[in-house]
């Protein structure tokens, strides 16, 4: 009897193991299913920047963002089957992809950046024909000085739009290391402005009224500067009195700054007395490739960039970040002086093609967005008793500060903050 009854406990046991068994798998097997999978991925090469689009079976949670040593773009996916099999295609910015998994079914994708880069937008699209799921991250080129201005969870793009959690990778993706999220702290974008000539150095003197440049360009500084600041802008004078500063050490004051916009200001002369009109200047490209090699060339090669280290860099690799820092500034600038063109010609006369390309030397830093700024001619007579007039300045002013305002609402600019 007692070995009748051990046998049927015995046999009870093994039903109940087999019968828990079936359920964790149904559990398992549930779970897998309700993961959604992607299931191709690829890298299109556009000028400057590249698109990586993951399709997918359903759609899903994401959040974005850039690490640093070594540079790389982080995709962490949430509750996302991907297959080991993705490859980026072959393009100018992306080295390799890994990937890694997170805790439960979430996974991380992480793609080796060769240069500097940020994330210009990242979003999901909904199915469209033959089309699944996609989600799209576009990546662009940058200077040393943006990237490092965008490193960290806290500058991510997600689904929500809200920071979550980062999950902690498992030890079987050891290269992952998880970075504590918060809030982005806003903080005021800085703009330098450099009132042109001073001191020993009139500028420009008026043909009729004998006006000085100096005071004019220092007196239209003021003026926008106190304009910009209600706005909630940062902003520094190269000069604030009637000195003279060498034109290089004008650039490095705006570097010191650390500015994100930097203007020169001037009013022009010309032996026709009969030549007015505003017009806007930005370094030209050929200004752009000799300052470029110059920079390139000098044998101090710190603080060139962004407090950046050159000088311990190989020849190739300096021409290379130059290059990209030169023509990332140059094509930002030129973005600030279209808006300065459109917003000045509601409220002054401008010369007939307004934007103008030279070699500056206050156009020079290699890492600021720079432009110079000629108010109207001194030599023409109604010009000079117009820039003379504190009204006439201020509207002026007040067209530049709604064009500044429109450059940092540049969604490509605004990325970048």
């Amino acid at each position: 009897m007692k070995n009748t009854f051990k046998m049927m406990l015995n046999q009870l046991k093994r039903a109940y193991f087999l019968v828990l068994s079936a359920v964790l798998c149904c559990v398992f097997l549930v779970n897998n299913a309700l993961a959604g999978s992607i299931t191709n991925m690829r890298i299109g090469q556009q000028v400057g920047s590249v698109r990586i689009v993951f399709e997918a079976d359903s759609n899903f949670d994401y959040k974005a963002f850039l690490l640093t040593e070594p540079k790389r773009l982080v995709v962490d996916v949430f509750d996302m089957d991907v297959k080991q099999t993705l490859q980026s295609d072959k393009n100018n910015l992306i080295k390799q992809t890994r990937i890694g998994k997170l805790s439960g079914n979430d996974k991380r994708v992480v793609f080796d950046l060769q240069k500097p880069a940020f994330i210009k937008k990242a979003f999901m699209l909904k199915p469209q024909g033959n089309m699944k799921w996609r989600f799209v991250v576009d990546v662009a080129l940058c200077s040393e000085r943006d990237f490092n201005s965008k490193v960290g969870t806290k500058y991510a793009f997600s689904s929500d739009g809200a920071d979550k959690e980062v999950k902690t990778a498992s030890s079987s993706g050891s290269w992952f290391f998880s970075d504590t999220p918060s809030k982005p702290k806003s903080r005021k974008k800085i703009i330098v402005l450099d009132p042109g000539h001073g001191g020993k150095d009139p500028g420009a003197i008026g043909a009729y009224g004998k006006t000085y440049e100096k005071n004019i360009t220092l007196a239209m500084g003021k003026e926008l500067k106190a304009i910009l600041e209600k706005k909630g802008y940062k902003v520094y004078l190269t000069r604030s009195t009637d000195i003279f500063i060498p034109l290089r050490q004008r650039v490095r004051i705006a570097q010191k700054h650390k500015a994100d916009l930097f203007m020169s200001i001037h009013a022009d002369s010309a032996l026709n007395r009969n030549a007015k009109g505003l017009s806007v200047y930005t370094l030209s490209e050929t200004a752009s490739d000799k300052e470029a090699a110059a920079l390139a060339e000098r044998e101090n090669k710190v603080d060139i960039i962004g407090g950046v280290d050159f000088s311990e860099n190989s020849k190739e690799i300096n021409d290379i970040l130059i290059s990209l820092s030169q023509t990332d500034s140059r094509n930002k600038s030129s973005k600030f002086a279209g808006y300065m063109v459109q917003e000045m010609r509601k409220s002054v006369k401008l010369v007939s093609n307004s934007h103008r390309f030279a070699g500056f030397a206050v156009l020079k830093a290699p890492d600021i967005p720079s432009a110079l700024l000629e108010m109207g001619y001194l030599s023409n007579k109604q010009e000079e008793k117009l820039l003379k007039q504190s009204s006439y300045r201020k509207k002026m002013a007040s067209s530049v500060s709604v064009a500044i305002d429109k450059y940092f609402n540049d969604p490509e600019i605004a990325a970048l903050y």
